[in-house]
């Protein structure tokens, strides 16, 4: 089950008569038990969305009225779909190892971390993965010229190309970033503006693509208009343009106010990109912050910054401007992005484990 629109179907296991049926077309692999009965997993992919409706609701659903209450789907007066999915589940995951401890949290649990402690040990982090045949600079149609990390010179024609698509000149020794995403204060796009006026006119170009809250999208805007030799808004999302954007860049903004786990930061260090991240859920868990001690291990793939605001994220910004002319430094720190294995065949065998306990061990909740 996933998110709130399936989060009834654990209650029903649980509470609706009739439901707790033989297990059928289960694998070799696990117990012959005709008295297996069928077990839960309930995924988190954003406890934002609660799915609340109106007590109303309840008669309708065809579940016992005695769970309408704070042990069962009811949620502040309202009946919760999402609640009924953590508490009748009988294990939990969501999609990163920082964003299940982060939601154990009053900062970040949404009214739920309470519930979410006390189930703490049927919770897990699993970071999802992405899919590194379509994701993959070698063999992008997109690319201008496709590379891998022996080639990592091609990513200067994939630049030169992305900024002449988006009406740019080229600017020797000035590091382009992008950023793609959707334009809402969630991502910490609200923080980008006042960001970019702490850089005291340090070289940067930036070309910015996607959608979102009316007020971002007009400073984006006015940006553009106050400085259009450095920076490009992109009104709209564009699958092709976003991988040149992988391809073409230097750096990848990313400074979400949190991020259950993120795809584009793990898309752009297997395009050679270093991301620049907010350290939070998902990010924290797959970027490495380039520092000494990091640099000198070559373990560092990005830039990470602890606090969601501008002054964070512009000193994360001027650390990356000022490592960006060592081209040694660079090379190594793009290289070791593009080492990492964020392909789903590790996160895949942890949900077979997981699945394969379920179905070995009796420890379901009743």
């Amino acid at each position: 089950c996933n998110d709130w629109q399936t989060g009834l179907a654990p209650a029903y296991l649980k509470l609706a008569p009739g439901s707790q049926r033989p297990l059928t077309g289960i694998p070799a692999a696990a117990p012959a038990d005709p008295q297996a009965v069928a077990r839960s997993v309930f995924t988190i992919h954003n406890l934002a969305y609660a799915g609340l409706f109106e007590p109303a609701v309840s008669d309708s659903l065809a579940l016992p009225t005695t769970g309408f209450d704070m042990h069962g789907y009811e949620f502040h007066g309202r009946v919760g779909f999402l609640k009924a999915g953590l508490f009748y589940a009988d294990w939990l995951t969501t999609v990163s190892p920082s964003y299940a401890r982060e939601i154990q949290q009053p900062s970040s649990g949404h009214g739920l971390d309470g519930l979410l402690s006390a189930r703490a040990d049927r919770l897990v982090g699993i970071l999802n993965g992405i899919d590194d045949e379509l994701w993959n600079p070698a063999t992008d149609p997109a690319l201008t010229r496709p590379f891998d990390g022996e080639s990592l010179d091609a990513k200067l024609d994939n630049k030169l190309a992305l900024l002449q698509a988006v009406g740019l000149d080229h600017r020797p020794g000035c590091p382009l970033a992008v950023v793609v995403s959707r334009l809402t204060t969630q991502k910490g796009l609200d923080l980008l503006i006042p960001a970019l006026g702490m850089l005291e006119g340090r070289e940067l170009q930036l070309i910015v693509l996607g959608t979102g809250e009316a007020a971002i999208e007009r400073g984006l805007s006015g940006l553009q208009a106050m400085a259009p030799e450095r920076f490009r808004f992109i009104r709209r999302y564009d699958e092709q343009l976003a991988h040149q954007m992988e391809a073409g860049a230097d750096l990848f903004l990313m400074p979400s106010r949190f991020e259950p786990c993120g795809l584009n930061q793990m898309y752009s260090m297997r395009y050679g990109t270093p991301p620049l991240v907010h350290r939070t859920g998902g990010l924290a868990d797959t970027v490495v912050d380039a520092n000494p001690d990091t640099l000198a291990a070559g373990t560092a793939t990005g830039f990470v910054f602890e606090r969601p605001d501008p002054v964070s994220l512009s000193e994360a910004l001027c650390r990356a401007l000022d490592l960006f002319p060592d081209r040694t430094q660079w090379r190594a720190l793009q290289r070791a992005g593009m080492s990492r294995d964020f392909s789903w065949q590790h996160s895949a065998q942890q949900y077979r484990a997981l699945y394969q306990h379920l179905l070995s061990v009796d420890d379901r909740v009743d």
